[in-house]
């Protein structure tokens, strides 16, 4: 519905910023919420946290005006905090209830503008050459990463929602982007690697993900393991890591942090079915047992861990990132020390829904299918769902 469709309440409603809001849930602040959109929308994909308080009553609830009855059921706020799909619904919302007495406001562009919120943490783990800075998406728990070294800088997979911001930011930290790394042909998220790719910076993707039919490899550079690139003293080497897609890639960089990627998580690892289906997934279950035992535990224990991922239950280290040292991971992990039949009966006893137009996903990274900014925004909206179940893997 447009605005023009919802009645005019008395009062008028302040909107509050999603950042602010993200900065209240990340503070820790105590935040009340009512979320107008319809329950399945809601129980698919809604703002959560340890300190956020969240009801959902359907805005077509309020157009005949809010009775006592109706009242009962939304929560007290400091204030309340209404939000739909793209603020229109809880403009009205908050409008009629402001006009019932009550202390409220509005988000600016509901869960759409909430999906824009990017935020940078340092890595403070990380002890090789330059700097590294995770990027965290709070709607869709998407990470990604920006190096920094000598002034050259690298992104690992970048969202193409926010190619532009990666690229200010390098500049602003007076470095030129050289590199853009995708770890592998994702399917929760539109790849911004073709978008940033140009005269300055490189697109690599890796080489075994390529071999699954990416149409732009005369584009790109495309990476094998052990593969290495230099960004300014520091050094990103390929390390290949099958499991979750067959052409899972992850990168080392300056000897101290690995990019894992979707193939393991800090609380959870990968799911093996999104390639090619329920039918393989065993297959490549027991694939991504020898990566993580072969290749990614025979590194140091001191290892930064820096996922693609993190989920409502993740907490984040001492310095916000969502990133842990290895020999941690491995400790409150009990999946990683299982033996490898049990270790796969596991991680396929309660696998998750897929991710939201996956298959869609999937076609427009691998460059099969075309479409614009808005439209690549729109098929990424929600959750996302790349992990095993966590509950079901870690330690209790």
């Amino acid at each position: 519905m447009e605005r023009a469709d919802f009645p005019t309440p008395e009062a008028t409603v302040e909107a509050a910023t999603p950042t602010d809001l993200y900065r209240r849930i990340d503070d820790g602040a105590d935040v009340t919420l009512l979320d107008v959109r319809m329950p399945t929308d809601f129980e698919e994909w809604h703002v959560d946290g340890d300190t956020v308080e969240v009801t959902n009553v359907p805005y077509h609830e309020f157009l005949d005006g809010v009775d006592e009855d109706l009242l009962e059921r939304v929560p007290e706020g400091d204030p309340l905090v209404v939000l739909c799909a793209k603020g229109t619904a809880s403009e009205f919302v908050a409008g009629s209830l402001a006009d019932a007495g009550r202390r409220v406001v509005h988000l600016d562009g509901g869960m759409n503008g909430w999906a824009r919120v990017l935020d940078r943490v340092e890595v403070t783990d990380y002890d090789g050459p330059g700097t590294v800075y995770q990027y965290q998406r709070p709607s869709s728990g998407c990470l990604s990463y920006l190096v920094v070294s000598d002034g050259e800088a690298a992104v690992v997979d970048p969202l193409r929602a926010f190619a532009d911001r990666y690229r200010e930011d390098a500049a602003a930290l007076e470095a030129t982007l050289v590199d853009a790394f995708d770890t592998h042909v994702h399917a929760d998220h539109v790849s911004g690697v073709r978008t940033l790719e140009d005269a300055d910076t490189r697109g690599v993707v890796p080489e075994a993900a390529a071999d699954r039919g990416v149409t732009y490899t005369d584009r790109v550079d495309t990476v094998a393991d052990g593969g290495e690139y230099a960004v300014g003293d520091a050094t990103v080497e390929a390390v290949y890591t099958p499991g979750h897609t067959t052409g899972m890639t992850s990168y080392l960089v300056g000897d101290s942090l690995l990019a894992t990627g979707d193939g393991l998580f800090v609380e959870s690892v990968a799911r093996p079915d999104l390639e090619d289906g329920a039918d393989r997934a065993e297959d490549a279950a027991r694939t991504l047992y020898e990566t993580l035992h072969d290749c990614v535990r025979s590194l140091s224990d001191d290892t930064v861990v820096a996922p693609a991922h993190f989920g409502d239950a993740t907490t984040p280290a001492a310095d916000g990132s969502y990133t842990a040292a290895l020999g941690d991971v491995v400790e409150r992990m009990r999946a990683l020390s299982l033996p490898e039949d049990e270790f796969v009966d596991l991680v396929l006893s309660d696998m998750p829904p897929r991710p939201a137009n996956y298959e869609e996903i999937v076609e427009t990274n691998l460059g099969r299918r075309t479409i614009d900014d808005d439209e690549a925004f729109e098929l990424e909206l929600g959750p996302n769902n790349c992990a095993a179940s966590r509950d079901s893997l870690a330690d209790d």
